[in-house]
């Protein structure tokens, strides 16, 4: 018995220290998360301006229809989405493919700079961007020297130029950091595989697609869902180098949320409903990768 009671009070002091232990984490998770989160969930349902604001039930959802910026933002989200993950991908899987070649010269440097933007200010990074692209930068200097223009391209001045300089930007600084994942899973692979496969006669594109990718299948999954989560997400590259112009054609979700809620007269229950949007997509579009990623055998 007394065994049982020493056992039990020791039980619960195991109990006490655990939840003494974890207890200041639970704190800042509720102040800066759980609290955030519950918020402003109550405040997609007001509506008014700065501080003023009343109960509106669904207006700001209706106001989402009827609203031609918000769909903007959306577009352009979308477009930057669908065409900059496939690329981004893409490009992370050749270059982690041709530097898991141990022959490959100067393999730690190429990795290095890959990586490298990664880890590179974000301003000054963008600052190099947009020197290179102004109408007197490098790139419009190579293009003028080998005429293939006439004229300098105004890249941030025109809409379809200036998302394609965001989307160059954000694959330049994004590409090195999935690339490390693809490197490391490469590696993780069992050589014996691809020296059976070698040795059956195997050219060298086919166990890149029937070894490499299916082996890299969870890794690939995962880099789509935070590459998705991202894109949805983005707000530095097109703030820095357009402020979402020419003509909003570069404004994204959380630029629009930003605008209603620090640029403009506060709109803080419309920007909160707008965020919800961004929870929404990514919500949807990560259940439909893990559904076209999921084992057809399942």
């Amino acid at each position: 018995m007394g065994v049982c009671v020493a056992q039990s009070g020791l039980a619960r002091k195991e109990q006490v220290s655990g939840w003494l232990f974890v207890m200041p984490a639970l704190v800042l998770l509720g102040i800066f998360m759980i609290y955030p989160i519950l918020w402003s969930l109550w405040m997609s349902f007001q509506v008014g301006r700065g501080m003023s604001f009343s109960f509106g039930g669904f207006a700001n959802i209706v106001r989402l229809t009827q609203d031609p910026v918000f769909l903007r933002a959306l577009t352009n989200t979308l477009v930057f989405l669908a065409i900059q993950v496939p690329i981004m991908l893409v490009l992370a899987l050749l270059f982690a493919s041709a530097l898991n070649d141990s022959k490959l010269w100067g393999r730690s440097f190429f990795r290095t700079a890959i990586f490298l933007p990664c880890v590179t200010s974000l301003v000054a990074y963008s600052v190099i961007f947009k020197s290179m692209f102004a109408g007197d930068g490098i790139i419009n200097q190579v293009l003028l020297g080998l005429h293939i223009v006439s004229e300098p391209i105004a890249w941030l001045a025109d809409p379809f130029w200036a998302k394609f300089v965001v989307v160059s930007a954000i694959t330049w600084r994004w590409t090195g950091y999935n690339m490390i994942f693809y490197l490391a899973a490469m590696q993780n692979i069992d050589r014996s595989i691809y020296e059976a496969a070698r040795i059956d006669g195997v050219p060298t594109w086919a166990r890149f697609w029937y070894i490499t990718v299916p082996m890299l299948k969870p890794v690939i999954l995962f880099t789509a869902v935070i590459s998705t989560i991202g894109t949805l997400q983005l707000f530095d590259e097109p703030n820095l180098l357009t402020q979402g112009g020419p003509s909003d054609s570069t404004l994204t979700l959380s630029m629009y949320i930003y605008n209603l809620s620090f640029r403009f007269m506060p709109s803080f229950g419309y920007a909160a409903t707008v965020s919800y949007v961004i929870v929404v997509l990514v919500a949807i579009l990560s259940y439909i990768q893990f559904l076209v990623a999921r084992d057809r055998r399942a």
